[in-house]
This record gives structure tokens, C-alpha cells and sequence, in this order.
């Protein structure tokens, strides 16, 4: 069976720790696996590696694990926001405690949230080497300051992530579009990976079908040029996890096959 360039990265949860539906959906094309670890306890993501790694070994596959710190966030009820100082230090004695964990587990990625300059990703560079790790590091673009300070951090980043629920607190939504288009541009231009994430699919966390909005939001972001969509509650959470993963899947063909057909920018 065919498979897309485009990567389709699945957040783990509740939904999906089992080995059943991790194999499930690696058959239906997870080509990353993502752990939030705004949640969770180290015993439940020991699990959720070994079941990733035992899997993929079986499909004969590599699918690299990111660790998504939590940074300093705050939690209200569903929501959360940036919950650190505007100018301060981003990396929480959690996240360093975190990041301990995830070296010696062997994660691929580490994602960095609430990234405000360059200075934050030299900084977790930095930790990463002084824990002996070798991790690549995928900055988070969530804040107004990150944006202004773009080119600096896709510099020092080895790939960056859209988070777009997190910009919508910082701009008025009807610019996230245009946001998002102008950094998956810059990444292009510096030769280096781009991530869209948030509420791509997020009707598919209680629906067996995306909306029609969904779809092009997905298709759209694939024409402009993403390397990555990622799912997060709908995989982590959601009713259908393997359905969101194969829906996402085969939108990215569609739109890959028409890329070539299509100019966007």
C-alpha cells in the first residue's frame, strides 16, 4: 500500500496505549508517535515506548517518538495557557526532570512548548548534551513572541511545530491561516521540518467522519507545504483513533497527488 511523504504524527493516550491499537494504527500509516507529557505518569509512558518499539520492530518499521514537555502552562478545566513570565526562563524544574526520563528511554524528539527566542532552544541544547543525550529538538511556535522572533528559532531548531490553539490566544483567529503559511514558508526556505498541529480532526474525537472544514484545513496545510499533520486529542482520547490516523492518511495522498497540479504562494 501506498504511502504519503507527508508525516502523520498521532498523539498516545488513553485511547491508544494498548498494543492493539498501536499496531492498528502504525498498519493505517502513524509515521511518529507524540507523548504529552502534561499528563501521565512515568510507569504509563515506560508501557506506551515498549509498545511502540515492540510493534514497530514487528512492522519492520522506525517510528520515532517525540516528548512533548509541558513548559510552564497553566490548566483551566480542558484549556491551559502560557503561564510563565513574558521575558523569564521557559524550562521547568518538571521539564528538566522530564527530559532526564525521556533521554534514557531513547525518545527521537524532544518538543520544546512556549519557545519565546533562540536563547530557549540553545538552552535545552545545552540540557540534552549535559544528560548525554542527542536528541533533535522541534520548537514550538505558540506565542506572539515566538513569531516575532521566527527566523532566530527555526535557525537553532531541527524542526518546528505549529501549535495553532495556543497562537489563538495571542492573535485574532482569522490571521492564524495566513500565520501559518508565512512560518511553514520560512521552514521551507531554511530547509527544515514543519508541523501542523491542533484540532486538525477534532470532530473525529466523538465522530466516525471528519467535517468537509476539517478535510481542507488538513489538505490545505499539505499543499502549503507541511511535512507533518498531527492528531491530538483525536488519537489520544477520542472514540476512533485508528480512523483518524487513516482518514488523515489518505487526505494526505489526495493533496500530494494534486500538489504538483496546484501552486499555493
Amino acid at each position: 500500500m501506498e504511502s504519503s511523504k507527508t508525516k502523520i504524527i498521532a498523539t498516545l493516550g488513553p485511547s491508544s496505549e494498548s498494543k492493539e491499537i498501536i499496531s492498528d494504527m502504525i498498519g493505517h500509516r502513524m509515521d511518529m508517535a507524540r507523548l504529552n507529557f502534561s499528563w501521565g505518569t512515568y510507569e504509563w509512558y515506560i508501557d506506551v515506548i515498549k509498545n511502540i518499539r515492540e510493534i514497530s520492530q514487528k512492522y519492520n518499521l522506525s517510528i520515532p517518538i517525540i516528548q512533548d514537555l509541558s513548559g510552564p502552562r497553566v490548566q483551566e478545566g480542558s484549556m491551559h495557557h502560557f503561564g510563565g513570565k513574558e521575558s523569564g526562563e521557559i524550562i521547568t524544574e518538571k521539564d528538566i526532570s522530564d527530559l532526564s526520563f525521556g533521554i534514557e528511554q531513547g525518545v527521537e524528539y524532544i518538543a520544546l512548548s512556549f519557545v519565546g527566542t533562540a536563547h530557549d532552544v540553545i538552552h535545552l541544547k545545552k540540557l540534552i548534551k549535559e544528560k548525554g543525550g542527542n536528541q533533535k529538538i522541534i520548537a514550538k511556535i505558540e506565542r506572539k513572541v515566538a513569531y516575532e522572533n521566527l527566523h532566530e528559532i527555526i535557525r537553532e531548531s531541527d524542526a518546528i511545530m505549529i501549535a495553532r490553539g495556543d497562537l489563538g490566544n495571542e492573535f485574532p483567529l482569522e490571521e492564524i491561516p495566513f500565520i501559518q503559511h508565512h512560518i511553514i514558508q520560512e521552514c521551507k526556505k531554511a530547509g527544515k521540518m514543519v508541523i501542523v498541529a491542533t484540532q486538525m480532526l477534532l470532530s473525529m474525537v466523538d465522530s466516525l467522519n471528519p467535517t468537509r472544514a476539517e478535510v481542507s484545513d488538513v489538505a490545505y496545510a499539505i499543499l502549503d507545504g507541511a511535512d507533518g499533520v498531527m492528531l491530538s486529542e483525536e488519537s489520544a482520547k477520542g472514540n476512533f483513533p485508528v480512523e483518524a490516523v487513516a482518514i488523515m492518511e489518505k487526505i494526505a495522498l489526495v493533496a500530494e497527488k494534486y500538489h504538483n497540479k496546484i501552486k499555493i504562494g
